[in-house]
C-alpha cells in the first residue's frame, strides 16, 4: 500500500503543471534551452544541471522536456535521453537543439566524446515525436573536434542550432569563441559542403537563429560573463551587421543561452539564470546550478530589436 501511495504521489508531481515565474521551475536545475513550436504546443528541451555546488563545474548527464500551450503553465515529462545513450559519447550532456523536418524530429546536441576522438562533438539523435524514444541517427558524431582547427580549445564545437529556410535548405549554427555554420544534407544527417565561419563582435557562443518578416536575424552569448547580443541579415549568409546587446548578465551565473520563439502572435525570449534561491537548506542556484527563465521579446518598427526585460513574474 505504501509503495502504491508513492508511486501515485509520484505521479501525481509529474503531472501536476507549473505556473508562470522566473525561473520557471525550482524543483530541477534548467539550462541552455531549444525551444520548439510545434502544432499548438511549444516545446522547451532543457539541459539538466546537477553539480551539488556552485564551487566545481558542470555536471550535467540527460536534456529535459517542458510543454506549454498558452506560456503561463508547463507540464513536466522527465528525461529525454542520455549523453551516453550516444555510445561513442562518454558524458557531458550540453545544449542541444530540436528541430521537426517532414514528421520527424532531429536532436542535436552537444556531448564529450571517448578518447579515440578527444574533446566534444555534435551528435544528432531522431524520434518520430517531439517526446521521443530518441536514438542516434548515425551511431557516429556528426561534428568531432580534430574537424575544426580555429581554437586550441577541445570545446570550440558546442551549442548547435538548426534553421531551416523556405526553400529547404537547412543550415547547421555552432561554436564557442568562433562561430561557424555548414549547410545540412536534406536527410539531416550529414553535412553538405565546408565548415564556415561568420564575423560577429565579442562572439563567446550559443548561436541562435530565426527570421521575422525578411530579416534574419543571429543572436549569441557575447563576452564574459555572457550578456546575448545580436546582429541582422538580409541573408542566411550574411553579412551580418551588429546591433548591440539584447539582453543583460542574467544574474548569478556567467554564462547565458537563449531561445527565440514566435507562439500565438507573441514573440518570447528564452534564457537562464542562476537566480533559484535556496531552498530547505539545499545550496541555491549559481554559475553551475541554473535555471530557466522566460520573457516577451519586442520589435521596433524598423525590425530591430528591443532590449529585453528581465522579470520575476514571468509571462502572465
Amino acid at each position: 500500500m505504501r509503495k502504491s501511495l508513492a508511486l501515485m504521489l509520484s505521479a501525481l508531481m509529474l503531472s501536476s503543471p507549473v505556473l508562470a515565474k522566473n525561473p520557471l521551475f525550482e524543483h530541477v536545475f534548467t539550462a541552455d534551452p531549444a525551444a520548439m513550436v510545434h502544432d499548438d504546443t511549444v516545446y522547451l528541451y532543457t539541459g539538466h544541471d546537477e553539480a551539488p555546488n556552485n564551487d566545481r563545474f558542470f555536471e550535467m548527464h540527460d536534456w529535459l522536456l517542458f510543454t506549454s500551450k498558452d506560456m503561463q503553465t508547463w507540464q513536466e515529462h522527465g528525461p529525454i535521453m542520455r549523453a551516453t545513450d550516444f555510445k561513442w559519447a562518454k558524458g557531458d550532456a550540453w545544449a542541444a537543439h530540436m528541430i521537426e523536418r517532414n514528421g520527424k524530429f532531429y536532436f542535436y546536441t552537444t556531448v564529450r566524446h571517448k578518447d579515440d576522438k578527444p574533446g566534444f562533438a555534435v551528435g544528432v539523435a531522431v524520434a518520430d515525436s517531439p517526446y521521443g524514444p530518441f536514438k542516434d541517427a548515425i551511431g557516429k558524431a556528426l561534428i568531432t573536434d580534430d574537424m575544426t582547427t580555429h581554437t586550441p580549445n577541445d570545446w570550440d564545437d558546442i551549442d548547435p542550432a538548426v534553421f531551416i529556410e523556405e526553400n529547404g535548405d537547412a543550415f547547421l549554427f555552432f561554436g564557442n569563441l568562433v562561430p561557424k555554420y555548414v549547410k545540412l544534407k536534406d536527410n539531416m544527417l550529414e553535412l553538405d559542403g565546408e565548415i564556415k565561419t561568420l564575423t560577429l563582435p565579442n562572439f563567446t557562443e550559443a548561436l541562435w537563429v530565426h527570421k521575422k518578416d525578411d530579416n534574419y536575424y543571429v543572436s549569441y552569448a557575447c563576452e564574459f560573463p555572457e550578456k546575448i547580443c545580436y546582429a541582422m541579415s538580409k541573408s542566411i549568409h550574411g553579412p551580418w551587421q551588429y546591433k548591440g546587446i539584447l539582453n543583460e548578465i542574467a544574474g548569478n551565473t556567467e554564462t547565458n543561452h537563449q531561445s527565440i520563439i514566435e507562439f500565438k502572435g507573441k514573440s518570447y525570449f528564452i534564457y537562464h539564470t542562476g537566480a533559484v534561491p535556496p531552498r530547505d537548506g539545499k545550496p541555491s542556484g549559481g554559475r553551475f546550478r541554473r535555471s530557466v527563465a522566460v520573457d516577451r521579446l519586442y520589435y521596433n518598427e524598423d525590425g530591430s530589436l528591443k532590449r529585453v526585460v528581465m522579470t520575476t513574474e514571468g509571462i502572465q
